[in-house]
């Protein structure tokens, strides 16, 4: 099942995204880049390789990570293996 993501959470990460969308995709791209090089190696990947536009499939992938991630330790990957131990 699916973590649920809070309407406050959607309305906050959109808002952010469309006050400079050129920009906040640029940051992601770094933050993500240093947070989970091999995540963002995919985005890229599969940006490139779809008849659609590469800019709006890192977008989407990025918002939903961003989305994830603010719902708090849901991409806590290391507490995760913690717990698994």
């Amino acid at each position: 099942m699916q973590p649920l993501i809070s309407p406050e959470n959607v309305e906050n990460v959109i808002n952010e995204i469309l006050s400079d969308l050129s920009n906040w995709r640029k940051d992601m791209i770094h933050y993500i880049k240093d947070e989970n090089p091999e995540l963002n190696s995919a985005i890229i990947e599969i940006a490139q390789k779809t008849d659609l536009d590469p800019k709006a499939v890192a977008t989407g992938a990025y918002m939903a990570y961003k989305l994830l991630e603010n719902e708090g330790g849901i991409l806590d990957f290391d507490s995760a293996k913690e717990d698994e131990e």
